[in-house]
C-alpha cells in the first residue's frame, strides 16, 4: 500500500472496544409515551461522537503527530513499574489505553471549545498540531494557515481585529457611518495565534476581549465571534518573550500543554515524509472532520457527563487545602491568602508569622494562592471531556487526577521555600510541575482516605438535610438544627490546628447557620 494512502487511513475496528448493548425489550407501557420518535431511532445507526473523536485521537498520534510519551496513564488490574536510574524514576507500562497529551488535549478542547496553550522549544510541532486542529473543524489548509496570528512586537490592534475603511474616516459624519472591514480570522471556528508572549501589552488587552468576552470592538463598532476553539502557542511561558503576559490574559488560558522532546528511533517515520513530500495537515481523512452541528452537539453530550458525588467531595476537599492562611486576616472570612497577595504585603514575612501548623504536612504550604472558581469549572469541564472520550456516562477518580495538572499548570502557583521541596526525594518536582501537581492530589486523597470522610462527614449531612428544603419547618425544629450546628462547630474546633478542609467546613456550617436564623425570623414573624 503507498504510503499515501496509509495517512488517510481510518481503522474500521472500534478505537474502545466493549460489549454491544442489549437489544431494547418491548414493554405495553411504552405505547401511552405518544408516537414513536423515529428520527431518535434513525440516529441510533449512525457513529457516536466520542467514536469519531477517538478515530481522530487515534489517526493523529499514528500517522500525523509522532509523540512516544504516553504520559496519561490509566490501568485496570496490575501494572508493571521499573525504577530507572540514580534517581530510581519510575518507569509505568500501563495495563489500559493510555494516551499521550499533547494529542489528547488539544482535541478536548477542540470538543469544547475551550482555549489550549502549547508551550515548548522551537520546531516541537506546537503550530503543526494547532493547524490540525483547524483543520479538523472543515477549513482547509490554507484557510487555517492564512487565518492564524503570529505574535510580533509591532501588532496593533487593527492587525488583530480590523481597520476602519478610509473613505468612510474622511465622509462620515458620525461614528455610525464607519464601516470596519473585520479580518477573516474572527469568524473561524478555530482560532490559533502563534507566539502570543510577542504582543504588545495593549494589543494582549484587545485579545482578552476576544477571548474572554468573545466579541471585537472598533470605533463602537461590535463583531460578534462563533464559539470557538482557541490555540497559543509559546516557546517559553515562564516570563520568555517579548512581552510579559498579561496576567488576565495567562487566566483565559484552560489548559497548557507542553511539547516533549522528540524520540530519534521515530526518524524513519521522518523520512518517508521527506522523500514521499508529505504533509499530515493536508491528508487528514473526511471521516473525521467535525461539522459545526456536531461540535455543538459533542459539547451537550460533554456536560451531560455525570460527577458523582463521592468525587465531587474528593475534588471539594482537594480545593480546600490552598486557600486559608490564617495570620493574614483579623476576621475569620478574611484569613485567605488572597487578603495577603491583595495587600502588597512581603510574602516571607507573612508566612514567618504561621507558625501553628506542621508546614510539611500541611498541603496548603505547597502553594501561594488558592484555586479560582474560573479553575475549578475548567477542571469540572476538562474531567467531562476526558471520560466522554474514553467512552463512559460519568466520570472516575483517574479523570480528574489525569487532567488536573494541565488545567492547573500555572494556576496554581508552588512556594518554592516550603519545606516540601527542600526533601530531597522532592527536589524533581521544583522544576516538574505536572508530576508534582499529580502528587499534589494524591496526597489530598489520601488525606481524604486517612479521615474516612465518605463514611463520616458531618458537615456533609447537614448539608444535605439543609438542602431538602425549609417548607413546613417549625420553629422548635429550626431551633433544634442550630444547636446542633453550633455544637458541631464546639467539636470541631476543641483542640485542633485550623487546616484548610475545617476551615473551609467551618465557614460552610456559618452559611448553613444564617440561613436557619433568617429563616427562623421569618417563621416568628407569621406567629
Amino acid at each position: 500500500m503507498p504510503p499515501f494512502n496509509l495517512f488517510q487511513r481510518i481503522s474500521k475496528a472500534p478505537t474502545n472496544p466493549k460489549a454491544p448493548p442489549k437489544p431494547r425489550q418491548f414493554d405495553v407501557a411504552d405505547l401511552y409515551q405518544g408516537p414513536l420518535n423515529v428520527t431518535q431511532q434513525g440516529d441510533a445507526g449512525a457513529q457516536p461522537l466520542d467514536e469519531k473523536l477517538r478515530q481522530a485521537y487515534f489517526w493523529i498520534v499514528n500517522n500525523a503527530i509522532i509523540s512516544s510519551h504516553y504520559d496519561i496513564e490509566y490501568n485496570h488490574g496490575p501494572a508493571q513499574s521499573y525504577s530507572v536510574g540514580d534517581s530510581k524514576r519510575p518507569l509505568n507500562l500501563p495495563s489500559a489505553q493510555s494516551y499521550s497529551s499533547f494529542v489528547l488535549l488539544p482535541l478536548l478542547t477542540f470538543a469544547t471549545r475551550r482555549k489550549c496553550l502549547f508551550v515548548g522549544g522551537p520546531g516541537r510541532g506546537k503550530t503543526a498540531s494547532a493547524i490540525l486542529m483547524g483543520v479538523l473543524s472543515g477549513a482547509s489548509v490554507k484557510q487555517v494557515k492564512r487565518a492564524m496570528q503570529h505574535g510580533h512586537p509591532q501588532m496593533t490592534i487593527a492587525d488583530l481585529l480590523g481597520n476602519p475603511l478610509p473613505a468612510d474616516l474622511v465622509n462620515a459624519q458620525n461614528m455610525d457611518d464607519i464601516r470596519i472591514a473585520w479580518r477573516t480570522w474572527l469568524g473561524m471556528r478555530v482560532k490559533i495565534i502563534d507566539e502570543y508572549n510577542r504582543i504588545p501589552p495593549r494589543t494582549q488587552s484587545a485579545l482578552l476581549t476576544l477571548m474572554g468576552d468573545n466579541y471585537a470592538e472598533v470605533l463602537n463598532h461590535i463583531y460578534e465571534c462563533p464559539e470557538s476553539a482557541w490555540y497559543l502557542t509559546a516557546n517559553d511561558d515562564q516570563g520568555g518573550g517579548t512581552y510579559e503576559v498579561i496576567e488576565a490574559l495567562r487566566d483565559r488560558i484552560d489548559v497548557i500543554v507542553q511539547a516533549l522532546a522528540f524520540n530519534p528511533r521515530f526518524l524513519g517515520e521522518l523520512l518517508v515524509r521527506i522523500e514521499e513530500n508529505l504533509k499530515p495537515e493536508e491528508l487528514v481523512p473526511a471521516e473525521i472532520i467535525f461539522t459545526p452541528e456536531e461540535v455543538d452537539r459533542m459539547g451537550e453530550e460533554v456536560r451531560a457527563v455525570v460527577v458523582p458525588e463521592p468525587i465531587r467531595r474528593r475534588l471539594e476537599f482537594f480545593t480546600s487545602q490552598f486557600e486559608l492562611l490564617e495570620t493574614a486576616g483579623g476576621q475569620f472570612e478574611y484569613m485567605t491568602k488572597d487578603t495577603a497577595r491583595l495587600s502588597g504585603f512581603d510574602w516571607g514575612q507573612v508566612i514567618a508569622a504561621d507558625s501553628g501548623r506542621d508546614r510539611l504536612k500541611d498541603l496548603g504550604c505547597q502553594t501561594l494562592n488558592g484555586i479560582s472558581v474560573r479553575n475549578l469549572m475548567t477542571l469540572l469541564i476538562y474531567s467531562k471531556a476526558l471520560a466522554y472520550f474514553r467512552g463512559n456516562g460519568e466520570i472516575d477518580l483517574d479523570d480528574v487526577r489525569q487532567v488536573l495538572p494541565f488545567v492547573l499548570h500555572d494556576k496554581l502557583q508552588p512556594d518554592l521555600d516550603a519545606p516540601f521541596f527542600g526533601l530531597p526525594e522532592n527536589a524533581a518536582y521544583r522544576t516538574d510541575r505536572i508530576s508534582w501537581l499529580r502528587r499534589l492530589f494524591d496526597l489530598s486523597n489520601a488525606d481524604y482516605d486517612r479521615l474516612d470522610l465518605d463514611q463520616h462527614d458531618p458537615v456533609g449531612e447537614l448539608a444535605a438535610q439543609f438542602a431538602e428544603g425549609l417548607d413546613g419547618l417549625s420553629e422548635r425544629d429550626v431551633l433544634a438544627r442550630l444547636n446542633k450546628i453550633e455544637r458541631h462547630v464546639n467539636e470541631q474546633i476543641k483542640g485542633r490546628k485550623l487546616y484548610g478542609h475545617l476551615y473551609d467546613d467551618l465557614l460552610k456550617l456559618k452559611y448553613l447557620h444564617q440561613r436557619y436564623t433568617n429563616y427562623l425570623v421569618w417563621v416568628r414573624s407569621q406567629a
